[in-house]
């Protein structure tokens, strides 16, 4: 948690000499061209991401999924700014992404508050440190943001005497109070029970149907995706690629026992098939191939 912390302090307090982002306009659309990235020394590079093309649709909520280790964080890295693609090109409204921005705000796996802070003081942290909002303007916006997430009565307490569920609607409003114009989910309810989580996913999807702001939501659970997503973006293995875009049509607003219709079912089998697809990729001719074999059929 320690190292989670100290990047979004480092991120927020770089941001204090870029341009202020166009408050209220959640509506952008993020085009991905072509994009590869690769780590390691030259003698041993591996290539995690491959000639990815993929958008991001104004207004919708798009969700990635893909096999373990297939460069999920790795993709959110790079459209965050805190990384550059090796080539290609990552575009936020036709201007090139070059670094971290408040105009894009990210939720992580792992909590990212600032644990010596109460709640109110991580949601006014970033706006305080830009000097955007100060006085009783951030506070009415901080107040009302935490009685939105419905955390007002728990203002005053710290991180650590929050529940799971809690501190993830504490980042949802910290990241809100900046008026992003593109949300970041990074598996944000992965750790939560499964009733928190679910609760977290109703929670969570009531907002989006709210204001309808541009979200991209990562996850490696296909029941949430479905539930989540507009458009379903479905990755390939290493090196990683779009292998399928699906459209999710279920109505909105949603509920939980939609997941139950046939045409959830539907999505769910054919997102299912390619990824035991890409799975197997990377189980083929290894001792354990047939068992995942065997547990990936009893899914489909």
């Amino acid at each position: 948690m320690q190292k989670a912390v100290e990047v979004q302090v480092s991120e927020i307090a770089s941001r204090g000499k870029e341009p202020v982002a166009d408050h209220g306009s959640g509506q952008s659309r993020v085009v991905l061209e072509d994009i590869s990235k690769s780590y390691g020394e030259e003698w041993e590079r591996q290539e995690v991401i491959g000639n990815l093309s993929a958008e991001i649709t104004p207004g919708e909520l798009t969700v990635i999924v893909g096999p373990s280790g297939c460069g999920k964080s790795t993709l959110v890295n790079l459209i965050a700014g805190f990384e550059q693609p090796d080539s290609g090109r990552i575009l936020l409204n036709g201007e090139p992404i070059r670094g971290p921005g408040n105009d894009r705000m990210v939720v992580f796996q792992e909590t990212a508050l600032i644990p010596w802070q109460t709640t109110y003081e991580n949601v006014v942290f970033g706006p305080r440190l830009r000097g955007e909002l100060s006085g009783k303007a951030l506070k009415d916006e901080a107040e009302r943001l935490l009685n939105k997430v419905g955390l007002r009565e728990f203002m005053h307490k710290y991180p650590l005497q929050l529940s799971g569920g809690m501190q993830r609607r504490a980042e949802l409003a910290r990241a809100l109070i900046n008026q992003p114009k593109l949300m970041i989910m990074d598996e944000p309810f992965r750790g939560l029970d499964a009733m928190s989580r679910g609760l977290m996913q109703e929670f969570f999807l009531r907002l989006f149907e709210e204001n309808r702001r541009t979200n991209l939501f990562v996850t490696s659970e296909i029941d949430e995706a479905i539930f989540l997503a507009d458009r379903l973006i479905v990755l390939a293995n290493r090196p990683s690629h779009v292998r399928a875009v699906i459209d999710i049509r279920l109505p909105r607003p949603r509920h939980y026992s939609m997941l139950s219709s046939p045409e959830a079912y539907a999505y769910k089998r054919e997102a299912m098939g390619i990824l035991y697809e890409e799975a197997m990729k990377s189980f083929r001719n290894t001792a354990q191939s047939q068992d995942f074999m065997d547990a990936m059929s009893k899914r489909l």
